[in-house]
């Protein structure tokens, strides 16, 4: 799937980002950077976006997403289009972003979650078999070589588990996007949906859920996996932070390295070799239905 472009093998692939002024922007600038891509456009309601200037700093910028879509239309008639638009939007924006993507005549690739609720990936599916384009999810943690031993040694039996994260956030958190639940999908999606699918990839799909904590700081449960049990922990409260997992007793460091996996992930959807909307379907499954869930 995806339209076939011909293009000199020296010509950069081009490259547009919705979601400049995000802290997540910045990995994929590095990322665009790292495969020899060209950021052609990006676009943020907010304009404080100068960290661009060490990427691309003759890409066009714009606070209005309606000027950023024109601007790339014009581009695609003059046959200048770009092949990706990059989505580091927030959370609720995510599933309009990918559309737009697409009628551009790109691919997309966006950041977790894909979407906050599991029926719009039958509609983004569609939607790439309408235009002949792909939705690239960023999936990272499956391109730890940590996580990616463990899925090798993990066998068929079943295992124990233990996660922790606790990544600290102040009171911003609660006022911004992040903070509304019908926005960023609650603490599981927004924060634990990485980590949700990185277990379902690892140990199988889910087969019971159980919540035993979940306010605005925290969420913890436990969930029984084809070949595993898992104790989770998720908080933003404030204190010290700490990412530990525990398989068996055995401690697997997974979150070292975790922030320069981006250039990796970018390089595999190059090659037609990225993770597509069907392999986010359980971790977003999982992450609604704890999110649905009260102790």
């Amino acid at each position: 799937m995806g339209e076939q472009r011909i293009r000199p093998t020296n010509t950069p692939r081009r490259f547009a980002l919705l979601g400049l002024a995000g802290y997540i922007a910045e990995r994929h600038l590095r990322a665009i950077q790292s495969v020899g891509g060209e950021l052609v456009a990006a676009a943020d309601p907010n304009d404080s976006v100068g960290k661009i200037d060490r990427y691309f700093p003759k890409a066009s910028f714009f606070t209005e997403v309606e000027r950023f879509d024109r601007h790339l239309e014009r581009l695609r008639r003059k046959g200048e289009g770009v092949d990706y638009v990059v989505i580091c939007s927030p959370n609720y924006l995510h599933d309009a972003h990918i559309r737009l993507a697409l009628r551009l005549h790109a691919d997309a690739i966006c950041e977790k979650p894909v979407v906050i609720k599991p029926h719009n990936l039958d509609a983004l599916q569609e939607f790439e078999a309408e235009f002949n384009h792909r939705v690239w999810a960023v999936l990272q943690l499956r391109l730890h070589p940590a996580v990616q031993k463990l899925k090798t040694n993990v066998g068929l039996g079943h295992h124990h588990v233990q996660l922790t994260y606790h990544t600290p956030r102040g009171t911003w958190y609660h006022y911004s996007w992040k903070g509304d639940s019908e926005k960023s999908g609650g603490l599981a999606m927004n924060i634990g949906v990485h980590f949700f699918d990185m277990l379902t990839w690892v140990f199988g799909p889910a087969q019971h859920v159980e919540v035993r904590e979940s306010n605005r700081e925290t969420v913890e449960g436990t969930l029984i996996l084809e070949r595993a049990s898992v104790d989770w922990h998720l908080s933003i409260a404030l204190g010290d932070r700490q990412r530990t997992m525990l398989v068996d007793d055995q401690s697997v460091e997974f979150t070292d390295g975790f922030e320069d996996l981006h250039a990796e992930v970018y390089r595999r959807i190059l090659a037609g070799q990225g993770f597509g909307l069907e392999e986010c379907r359980a971790s977003i499954r999982l992450a609604n239905k704890i999110a649905s869930l009260h102790p």
